[in-house]
């Protein structure tokens, strides 16, 4: 598998995703599911040609129409998933979906549908599974009219069809004809999985299809940008892991933030951080039940099941696992040639102190609009604060997860900060106890050293990091999470010096690596899509709202046809790293809400 055969791979930016909220897959225009891990998110893959060849596992239908022109949709409020070739001999739609099941148990079945609208087609069908990231050997073997897939250590799969289905090179195949209203159908599964029997692929369809459309009209956005509002929430809710009610930080690994780079990371675990943003999302379009969940699970992360207190993580597996050491698979050519391909994240023992801040902040928004803290819930938050207290002089490698040297990072600073003011405003407002002097004192000691030691008077603007001059992105969350007003003149020349230095056509880049290497890595990487989007809501917030309308257009503009969005923009503003990116969409979502607000001349904004 180590030949590289760029052309037979889809660009990151030509897929939708399918999910149930255990696992995901991707499928890109030309019919084929072209990623997926099974049975859980971070499960090891089964297809995996985005990052090599068909070899690695694929599962090819499409129909015999090469002058057709493809279209993708997602069927209207549903992660159900449609692609269509129109062309003069035929209309063709094929069906994706992975139907939510009666139990969280439920293993994932992904069901393909085919159907002939008008004309006559003749189609192909591939089925590759490859276990255990194309690492195992994978048998196909025909049992009556279905196919069994096996491996050594490895759960076995089935393939169910109402076509007449054969094995070619351990893959199933098929090729049929079908006229004017006909269609056919696939099933893929585990072994015993009982939604193999006739009539049930309709059955799961119609469950499917309610089950989304019923959870997307509990939002309570009704602004200018509803569609796309909608599609980014329907994307975190397919990457929220329905048992457990952690989220991902996106649905794959080793898609490259660099072309035919070495910046190819594992993204299918939960982040404090990220997922304590989703949380904000959530929130801020009335879904508190997915917030809720979240704390659960987060509960559980903080203290043993005896009550008492642990180490807080940076992230997690979605089952709550610590340890995610970093793998390479070298056999796996890459995307685009991106080597290495890596599983697992070696980012799981970092320091990170900025994530107490979003944890907080979580915390905060939970209690102001989901369910009460409780009694341990706020003991182990008052332990959390204090460890605050006690590090947040130290350096560590900061928000973007530097693998290089440690530093003191303005963004660490600014979120030890919010952990601070977000737990005295917690207390104050539910009565609890809590050591108000010397946590005050604290904050008020974090908020003098911000101002005195991360501002340049020379440059004007403040910087990355304690002795360095550069600019950061992160440093758009200032104003956002009320450390600045968003007017107040020092902030408004950072914002200026931002847009100078890290601003490219409205794609607004983490840093500038070029010179310094900060990072630890070479090259650079593409612009931050989350970025851009606080970007244009601290546009709106300083007042210049018509440049944050443009900005936000132009930005909108840059999502895949599905209303998708990766971790990163090339500089033709194509997408790059994992897809979908839960914090690109939860900063679109706070965007959008910011700024339709601000153009409605609406005055009570929504107030976390």
């Amino acid at each position: 598998m180590a030949d590289h055969h760029p052309e037979r791979q889809s660009a990151i930016d030509a897929h939708g995703i399918i999910g149930d909220m255990r696992s995901a897959a991707l499928v890109n225009d030309k019919g084929s599911v072209d990623f997926f891990c099974w049975p859980e998110f971070d499960s090891p893959s089964i297809f995996c040609s985005l990052l090599d060849t068909p070899e690695a596992g694929i599962f090819q239908l499409s129909p015999d129409l090469p002058d057709a022109r493809r279209e993708q949709i997602y069927l209207p409020d549903t992660n159900v998933l449609q692609t269509r070739w129109l062309s003069d001999r035929a209309v063709v739609e094929v069906t994706d979906l992975l139907p939510i099941g009666d139990s969280e148990d439920d293993l994932p079945v992904l069901i393909r549908r085919v159907r002939v609208v008008s004309g006559q087609a003749t189609f192909h069908m591939r089925c590759a599974v490859r276990h255990d990231y194309a690492r195992a050997k994978t048998r196909a073997r025909l049992d009556e009219n279905e196919v069994v897939f096996e491996a050594a250590d490895q759960p076995s799969m089935r393939l169910s069809s109402d076509q007449v289905l054969r094995v070619e090179g351990d893959a199933a195949v098929a090729e049929f004809t079908l006229e004017q209203g006909q269609g056919a159908q696939f099933l893929l599964g585990g072994f015993d999985d009982p939604r193999f029997k006739e009539g049930a692929a309709d059955l799961c369809m119609e469950r499917t299809l309610k089950f989304w459309r019923d959870w997307t009209g509990q939002s309570n956005y009704r602004g200018r940008w509803r569609e796309m509002v909608n599609r980014s929430a329907l994307a975190l809710k397919l990457l929220t892991s329905r048992k457990h009610g952690a989220i991902v930080a996106a649905a794959t690994f080793g898609l490259p933030e660099t072309p035919g780079g070495e910046r190819n990371w594992d993204y299918r675990y939960t982040w404090i951080r990220d997922a304590s943003f989703t949380v904000y999302a959530f929130m801020r379009l009335g879904f508190v039940q997915e917030a809720n969940d979240y704390m659960r699970w987060l509960r559980g992360r903080v203290s043993d099941c005896h009550g008492k207190p642990m180490k807080l993580n940076i992230l997690y597996a979605i089952d709550g696992r610590q340890e995610l050491p970093e793998t390479e698979l070298s056999h796996l050519s890459g995307h685009g040639g991106a080597t290495p391909v890596r599983i697992g994240n070696g980012a799981y023992d970092q320091v990170q102190l900025d994530i107490f801040g979003e944890l907080m902040d979580a915390v905060y928004l939970v209690n102001k609009y989901g369910d009460a803290i409780s009694h341990e819930g706020w003991k182990h938050a008052v332990e959390v604060v204090d460890q605050v207290c006690e590090t947040w002089q130290q350096k560590d490698v900061g928000i973007w997860e530097m693998r290089g040297e440690q530093h003191h990072f303005l963004h660490s600073r600014l979120m030890c900060w919010v952990a601070l003011d977000r737990a005295i405003r917690l207390a104050s407002k539910r009565s609890l106890p809590a050591p108000f002097a010397r946590w005050d004192q604290t904050r008020q000691a974090i908020y003098a050293d911000i101002w005195e030691n991360f501002w340049n008077e020379e440059r004007g603007h403040f910087v990355q990091h304690i002795g360095g001059t550069a600019l950061d992105g992160s440093m758009l969350l200032m104003p956002l999470v009320r450390f600045v007003s968003a007017k107040d003149p020092r902030w408004l020349s950072t914002l200026e010096a931002i847009q100078k230095t890290l601003v490219r056509d409205g794609m607004v880049y983490r840093y500038r690596n070029e010179e310094t290497r900060i990072d630890g890595l070479d090259g650079t990487e593409g612009a931050f899509a989350a970025c851009s989007f606080w970007y244009v809501e601290c546009l709106a917030r300083a007042g210049q709202v018509e440049k944050a309308h443009l900005e936000f257009e132009q930005l909108l503009r840059y999502a895949n046809p599905l209303g998708l969005y990766a971790e990163e923009f090339d500089s033709h503003a194509r997408h790059l790293g994992n897809t979908p990116q839960a914090l690109t969409h939860l900063a679109l979502i706070s965007a959008a809400s910011f700024l339709d607000r601000k153009l409605s001349g609406e005055k009570n904004y929504w107030q976390p």
